[in-house]
């Protein structure tokens, strides 16, 4: 059968998705990136926040009226969206043919007449060189804001093992770069022995891949993340010199309604340890604006931490009450004209953050990932600095240029996000 894989939400739905897309080759299902045509629609699902939920429902709403001008045959709706909503979504879309909750893959094959193998493939248009390598599911986190403890379950990490075969199956693949992700990597083992393995996972990768592998960590959780396994990324080279730790606020009153169980101390002090182990080292975070009872002064606390952190790269969004969420029955909810007034206020500061850390690399050689060439000609890769699909890129200027090469290029020109640089 022809089947239609979509994949919403986050870079471990990309992975579940990609288990699932190699499950149906293995059954001997043809994968297509349109919709038309399609004997099944696949819809893997994300419920995150509220403008997921959005999204993820206006797209069934599109299938179905698809199915119902007949172009498509059937509608298969798993992951997230259905572990959270269940029954209510049944009810509210009776034109789906298949519910399955995140990973129920044996479901969604014995719905198409095919038995459960595992494989793991790439959906149709997507690079191979840059994969994400998921270590862990769920979380026992319990962020006061945050559903995934009661969409995806309690921690669940993936035996050192099991890592360690899947990134050498990928690297084999021709992946010049895994992100390890998970919803919180210094969790990783923890279910195990109450204790972190993810540096002892980090030797071991290291060892066993080939050198020029590149290792991007996605997620830190600030909490746990201590001295030891900063000198270990930025020191020796466990590594990259990228460092995606979500801090949420830097409020002590803000932090604590959400839990997040660390202060604004210990958030400067790890901050600018790393800034001292390695002054370029590219740091990225995520903040929230207008969690109830955010004041004005807790607000400009937050700023004054991007500004002093001089954060290269910074993911903003608005506080969104979920249902189920603790948050959501705080007092002092905050009202949506602020929440937008902040979330600009931030946008603007870290604009200009971002172009003075961009403008430092300026006459430097970076390695660069060669990625693509636009429909234009113009050649894009990656350095260190910039994860997949949410950072910036490099504009890459040189002839002769292969997809999946590294290259070392001179910046010659420092945007906000992205570089212009030219192939030495």
């Amino acid at each position: 059968m022809k089947i239609c894989l979509i994949s919403l939400g986050c870079a471990k739905n990309q992975v579940d998705s990609e288990n699932l897309a190699g499950s149906l080759r293995e059954a001997g299902h043809v994968l297509q990136d349109d919709v038309e045509g399609a004997d099944w629609v696949v819809v893997n699902t994300c419920s995150f926040i509220e403008a997921a939920v959005k999204e993820n429902i206006d797209i069934i709403l599109d299938l179905e009226e698809l199915k119902k001008e007949g172009v498509v045959s059937h509608i298969a709706v798993v992951g997230c969206l259905y572990n959270r909503y269940d029954g209510d979504l049944v009810r509210e879309f009776p034109t789906v043919d298949l519910w399955a909750r995140a990973s129920d893959w044996d479901r969604v094959l014995a719905a198409l007449g095919s038995g459960f193998k595992r494989a793991r493939a790439l959906l149709p248009g997507d690079s191979p060189w840059s994969r994400y390598l998921k270590i862990a599911e769920g979380c026992d986190n319990r962020c006061s804001y945050c559903m995934i403890p009661s969409i995806r379950g309690r921690l669940r990490s993936t035996s050192l093992r099991a890592v360690v075969e899947e990134a050498e199956r990928l690297v084999a693949s021709g992946a010049k770069e895994l992100c390890l992700v998970a919803q919180d990597l210094t969790s990783y083992g923890m279910d195990w022995d109450g204790n972190s393995h993810l540096l002892e996972l980090l030797r071991i990768l290291k060892r066993d891949l080939p050198d020029e592998t590149w290792l991007r960590l996605l997620y830190l959780h600030p909490a746990r993340l201590d001295e030891p396994l900063l000198e270990a990324i930025l020191e020796e080279g466990l590594a990259l010199p990228y460092l995606d730790i979500p801090i949420q606020h830097a409020d002590e009153a803000v932090l604590a309604r959400m839990n997040r169980r660390v202060s604004e101390e210990g958030l400067r002090r790890i901050f600018s340890y790393a800034r001292r182990l390695n002054p370029d080292v590219a740091l990225r975070t995520t903040v929230m604006v207008g969690f109830p009872g955010e004041s004005e002064q807790g607000f400009l606390k937050l700023l004054a931490f991007l500004k002093d952190m001089e954060i290269d790269r910074v993911g903003a969004f608005v506080f969104s009450p979920e249902d189920g969420a603790e948050a959501s029955k705080m007092p002092g909810q905050i009202n949506a004209h602020i929440k937008e007034e902040r979330l600009q206020r931030v946008m603007e500061l870290q604009a200009e953050i971002s172009l003075q850390r961009q403008a430092r690399m300026v006459g430097r050689c970076l390695k660069v990932l060669v990625l693509e060439r636009d429909d234009d000609g113009t050649i894009l890769g990656r350095s260190y600095r910039d994860a997949p699909e949410v950072d910036g890129i490099v504009e890459l200027i040189g002839e002769g240029l292969k997809t999946g090469e590294f290259v070392t290029a001179r910046v010659v020109e420092a945007l906000e996000h992205d570089l212009v640089a030219e192939v030495v």
